[in-house]
């Protein structure tokens, strides 16, 4: 089975940042993840603030401890390589952040400083998001805000502060780049499975399950043949009806309906 998850396109950047400083932040171990797509020189935000004295105003109220896990992995990088003085080349939103406000802060001391907190506003380093959903369905009964939301927070705070409006890509739903990726990976699946003799044959259909009709649902639309949509009301959607923005293919309650929905259908 090949799992593809929301930051498995990062891997794609390995060519442009293998070897530059690069920074990475959300909840878990975020530089962990990008040293495993072969990134060399990967810090964790939370490790690369702690490089900056005071670059977190409010750091002394906060009560938490982050856990250490990741703090071993900047001691992988050069020994002659300084970071109060190398300059930051892309930054990257794993999964959803832990501390808001201070990746905020030094996100935005990273992107409008050129990379390298605390000296003049320059050119504005690359900033890749894994996701873009502004909520999500956690254990609490209404929804969370997500990656989405990280992002709105950080753009409009970067754009009230800084005289060029923030830059960024995100390769999460509902971007058609997600889902043709996923078609890719399947193609060359098939391919390692079957032979060359399945290269003239492509899928009829490709299905696309989810609990998100602005996400999930209107990616799978974006992304047009062969994906089909089945809206589960299983987290964000639990409507009686189809949603009415976004429509799906098929509507059930739960996704062991969509799974025996596919198998019946094939």
């Amino acid at each position: 089975m090949q799992v593809v998850q929301g930051h498995s396109p990062f891997k794609n950047l390995l060519n442009r940042y293998e070897n530059e400083l690069i920074v990475a932040t959300g909840k878990g171990e975020p530089a962990v993840v990008m040293s495993e797509y072969g990134f060399k020189k990967i810090l964790s935000l939370d490790e690369y603030a702690s490089y900056f004295e005071n670059i977190d105003p409010v750091s002394q109220y906060k009560t938490w401890t982050t856990c250490g896990t990741e703090t071993g992995h900047a001691n992988s990088l050069e020994p002659n390589n300084d970071i109060l003085s190398e300059k930051v080349k892309a930054a990257f939103v794993v999964s959803d952040p832990v501390d808001w406000g201070r990746d905020i802060q030094v996100l935005c001391d990273i992107l409008k400083s050129g990379g390298l907190p605390g000296q003049k506003c320059s050119d504005q380093p690359a900033l890749y998001f894994a996701a873009d959903d502004l909520e999500y369905q956690a254990a609490f009964p209404t929804e969370r805000l997500g990656m989405g939301a990280f992002r709105i927070a950080l753009e409009c705070i970067f754009n009230s502060i800084h005289y060029r409006p923030l830059e960024y890509k995100s390769y999460g739903k509902p971007n058609p780049f997600v889902f043709k990726n996923a078609e890719r990976i399947l193609t060359q699946i098939q391919l390692n499975h079957h032979g060359e003799d399945v290269k003239s044959h492509s899928f009829r259909t490709i299905y696309m399950v989810g609990d998100n009709p602005s996400v999930d649902i209107k990616g799978a639309q974006q992304a047009g043949h062969p994906w089909f949509s089945i809206l589960t009301r299983t987290g964000v959607f639990r409507g009686k009806d189809n949603d009415s923005d976004f429509p799906a293919d098929m509507v059930v309650d739960t996704v062991e309906e969509a799974v025996e929905f596919i198998l019946h259908r094939e």
